[in-house]
């Protein structure tokens, strides 16, 4: 098939900038170069940093890419947003489409695949004929959708990243237009064999120390207060130590936020036991995990699907989670232990990291599980079952 990726239109493919959504595509973009199943296209914001990337090479994967930053985009935009409101997403988003829509309109695709962007949907099922496809990593497409009905009839396939996401697209109606694709990772990037250029001593850590990881976007959504709270609880215990890798949004995050900055406030007394990294590039997320004894993903939102899990399971360590979105779905109560998020979450926590921290040979134990469990998501099966269901559409 002759196919168009039509990205978000925030971060840029090849994911230079991060981006759990970006690093999948990457992902099946890398699998359809090698094996020369589609001719594809991908549109994407332009980012200096894609320039001579390898990906580029391909000759079956295509890029176009689009200006959504100069002086001159800036001022288009401005104007775009002058005569165009109240449409789906934000003149931002929008001029990024119609944008790529003057070139999608040029070209003849048997199929176009919307990553994320259910909004897009009606707009080109108005224009074009190609079969249109939404890849849904998020809670965005359900009965309390804006124009919910309009856009499931206009897609042929939605494909969701975890079964809770299929079942929110169930609230609209059962159809069989709809196939849970689970994420993958690069299981040879995140394994514990890997020769890592960080050690404990870089970051003032100890090898007596019991390390706690928690990694991912920094905001209220995955309970990273939480976690604080429950290591002020754990004050006692003084070898107790948590690593905070992120920070608010991805690679062009510069400047702490005020949650961040009320994060760091409150933990000036165990100041010593925490560490903020900031944004860490995605190459080097697997040396950070390979320092850590448990890690902690204490999400009190109904996260989708989140690779942060699949990571820290690649890595062989024990996971202290929460019962949320599809989370279970990755996860097993052999190498996890699942919290509820309700009023006593603090609590919980704090409880799990002690059970974990006095229990060495249960730690051992679901390191080994989470190591088995984390063959069922490798980035290839990942890809391989992401383009089986393209079709038949």
């Amino acid at each position: 098939m002759k196919i168009a990726i039509l990205t978000s239109g925030i971060l840029p493919v090849p994911a230079v900038q991060g981006g759990a959504v970006e690093n999948l595509i990457d992902f099946y973009l890398a699998y359809n170069d090698k094996k020369r199943l589609h001719d594809i296209t991908v549109y994407s914001v332009k980012d200096i940093k894609t320039q001579n990337h390898p990906a580029l090479s391909s000759d079956v994967n295509h890029y176009y890419y689009i200006d959504t930053s100069s002086i001159i985009a800036k001022i288009r935009r401005t104007i775009y947003k002058l005569f165009h409101k109240d449409e789906y997403y934000n003149y931002f988003i929008e001029y990024y489409f119609e944008q790529a829509y003057k070139h999608l309109k040029k070209q003849s695709y048997d199929c176009i695949i919307l990553e994320n962007r259910p909004g897009y949907t009606y707009k080109l099922s108005q224009r074009l004929s190609s079969k249109l496809v939404l890849h849904l990593h998020n809670d965005l497409l359900n009965k309390d959708s804006k124009f919910h009905t309009e856009v499931l009839n206009s897609l042929n396939k939605i494909l969701t990243v975890s079964d809770y996401i299929k079942s929110r697209v169930y609230s609209i109606e059962e159809t069989d237009k709809v196939n849970a694709v689970h994420n993958g990772i690069d299981l040879q990037r995140f394994s514990p064999q890997i020769k890592s250029n960080i050690n404990r001593e870089d970051l003032g850590l100890s090898q007596n120390d019991y390390i706690l990881l928690f990694s991912g976007r920094i905001n209220k959504d995955k309970g990273v207060s939480e976690l604080i709270d429950a290591m002020l609880k754990l004050k006692d215990t003084s070898n107790i130590k948590l690593l905070i890798l992120g920070s608010s949004f991805f690679g062009n995050a510069i400047n702490e936020n005020e949650f961040i900055k009320s994060l760091k406030s409150k933990t000036r007394i165990i100041a010593d036991r925490i560490s903020f990294t900031g944004f860490i590039p995605y190459s080097q997320i697997p040396s950070y995990l390979k320092l850590a004894d448990v890690a902690v993903i204490p999400s009190i939102w109904d996260d989708p699907f989140p690779t942060t899990v699949l990571e820290a399971q690649a890595m062989g360590l024990p996971i202290i989670t929460t019962c949320r979105g599809g989370i279970p779905e990755e996860i097993t109560e052999e190498n996890a232990i699942m919290l509820e998020t309700d009023k006593h979450i603090v609590d919980h926590l704090a409880a799990a990291i002690l059970d974990l921290y006095q229990h060495p040979e249960k730690r051992k134990k679901m390191a080994a599980a989470s190591l088995k469990r984390s063959k069922l998501f490798d980035k290839e099966t990942f890809a391989k079952n992401f383009f089986a269901a393209l079709e038949n559409m």
